[in-house]
């Protein structure tokens, strides 16, 4: 695996996580000859070849051009796409799963002998470049293939190395985390229309205070408790609004939706 040849990395799955991930690597430098898109609508494939520059191929060509093999695919598609692509695979080449719930031993399973495979979770703010990704190697993966995982996926975000028993759990707090916060920020939307405010003045106030308090907990380094401590005053308007979350269960709500999303995450698995 020498640094100074360029290897072809396969993107099979051209939904929106797909084009994420290829359109961060395009930005990052990668050139679109070291690259390859798995797509089998001809109006998807024109439409990608024409806004990044890239080969657009079925799934088994581009599994038996690359050297790296993405499969950016929903967790119910998984089987048949291993099925389709797993006879173009060869020793030596490394697959990279980013579909939720699916572990590398299933993948190993339906791939040939000495083809390493790395798990990913990634989330969708990878769209704009913020993205959290957490990665598992297989029984095959090397430091050497984690690397080049990193390094794909550090163009759109993030990314945390750690141990596949924790997937399932990852999946539930970040893979589906953004969905947690839009819900949020819908709901204090709807508070400030029901309020007396504007739609576009209350989602400006919320989008800002989400953009804002993020920095904070990022930038300062400091415990989200003592934040959250430094806003609410004694018997002020904040006391009054989070005693009314502790009466509504909010964080038992949010402990019990993260178990059904692991949980969820484990089936798709099975």
């Amino acid at each position: 695996m020498s640094s100074s040849t360029p290897r072809l990395t396969a993107i099979i799955g051209a939904g929106v996580m797909g084009e994420t991930l290829l359109s961060g690597l395009v930005r990052a430098g990668r050139r679109p000859e070291e690259l390859v898109v798995g797509e089998k609508r001809p109006e998807r494939a024109e439409e990608l070849t024409a806004r990044y520059g890239v080969a657009v191929v079925d799934n088994v060509d581009a599994a038996r051009r690359a050297d790296t093999v993405a499969l950016v695919v929903k967790p119910q598609d998984m089987a048949a796409v291993l099925e389709q692509i797993a006879p173009e695979l060869r020793p030596g080449q490394l697959v990279v799963s980013l579909a939720a719930g699916i572990t590398t031993a299933y993948v190993e399973e339906r791939v040939p002998a000495g083809v390493a495979v790395v798990r990913v979770m990634p989330n969708t703010p990878a769209l704009v470049d913020e993205g959290m990704h957490a990665v598992s190697g297989g029984r095959h993966a090397t430091a050497e293939h984690l690397d080049e995982v990193e390094a794909l996926l550090s163009a759109t975000g993030k990314v945390v190395r750690i141990p596949e028993a924790q997937q399932d759990a990852v999946t539930a707090i970040s893979g589906s985390g953004p969905a947690y916060v839009f819900f949020v920020v819908e709901s204090m939307i709807e508070a400030g229309v029901h309020l007396g405010l504007p739609r576009a003045t209350a989602t400006e106030l919320v989008v800002q205070t989400l953009v804002g308090s993020a920095a904070m907990l990022r930038e300062t380094g400091t415990h989200p408790t003592v934040l959250r401590e430094q806003v609410t005053s004694p018997a002020g308007t904040t006391a009054a609004a989070l005693r009314e979350l502790e009466i509504h269960k909010v964080r038992a709500a949010f402990l019990a939706a993260m178990e059904a999303a692991r949980d969820r995450s484990r089936a798709l698995g099975a």
